[in-house]
């Protein structure tokens, strides 16, 4: 673990202690997470005493859940699950991915992020095995860009209607509520409106449990959050940057010495 990686660890360590932060995420999907990254993530996340929620790439992802699997994720979560159909693609892939002696230690969430998601809510919880879901999550983003709207409004009237409908349906099945897309300070008074609908709200990368990471010194919370993830990104750049240098070194090399044997010899360069 490098000097940057510890600053994360005691970063997380701060928001677990102070801010009710109970979890880190990372995306196969938007994000593009790749494994070496997810892994050392992983180091961090446990070191800091925290679970790790990732986000496959989508409903019936079975070699991200396999991913997920060798990681030793706490919880994964499906995007884009529109229909009931395909949250039962889903919850079948998970039994395909966790053997059955796994699956208490995992626990599985779907994105409810489209208008036709909330259309579809009622069919998708009526399902027979819906008993094996463990949450929703309101992705606010995506669901505004499928009302057509700006991604500014998810913290307007129209969303927050949609957060109390889809909240309520799921609680009523005993599923856990959970918010995404968006979270800043400005979406405080909103998280707020739901009271006890609301068990936990994501950015990008942290956690926060509900109700206790609302309370009065949840805004350097949620800023503290976005600072692990400055930490993480710079990162993953140092990272990858250094495996650049390592190439670059050797292409200079190469082309020093070769590039015009290579030529005479009838070979391509570009």
């Amino acid at each position: 673990m490098n000097e940057l990686e510890r600053k994360m660890v005691r970063q997380l360590q701060d928001l677990r202690e102070n801010h009710h932060v109970v979890g880190v995420k990372a995306e196969f999907e938007a994000e593009g997470t790749r494994m070496e990254e997810a892994m050392r993530l992983k180091d961090v996340v446990s070191s800091a005493g925290l679970g790790l929620t990732i986000k496959i790439g989508g409903g019936e992802a079975l070699r991200d859940m396999y991913e997920a699997r060798v990681i030793g994720v706490e919880r994964v979560v499906g995007p884009m699950i529109e229909s009931a159909y395909a949250l039962h693609k889903f919850l079948g892939a998970t039994k395909l991915a966790f053997p059955a002696g796994e699956r208490d230690d995992v626990q599985f969430a779907v994105n409810i992020e489209t208008v036709t998601a909330v259309e579809n809510l009622n069919a998708m919880l009526e399902l027979p095995e819906i008993g094996e879901l463990d949450g929703v999550v309101l992705g606010r983003v995506d669901m505004t860009g499928s009302m057509g709207v700006s991604r500014d409004d998810v913290n307007s009237q129209a969303i927050l209607d949609i957060a109390r409908r889809v909240f309520q349906a799921a609680k009523a099945k005993g599923l856990e509520c959970a918010m995404g897309g968006g979270v800043a300070k400005e979406a405080l008074p909103f998280m707020r409106e739901l009271g006890n609908l609301i068990d936990r709200y994501e950015t990008r990368k942290v956690i926060f449990s509900c109700p206790a990471a609302l309370n009065d010194n949840a805004e350097a919370g949620i800023l503290k959050a976005v600072g692990f993830e400055l930490m993480w990104l710079k990162n993953k750049r140092d990272f990858y940057c250094s495996i650049y240098e390592e190439d670059r070194t050797r292409i200079e090399m190469l082309e020093a010495r070769y590039a015009r044997l290579i030529e005479k010899a009838g070979g391509v360069l570009e």
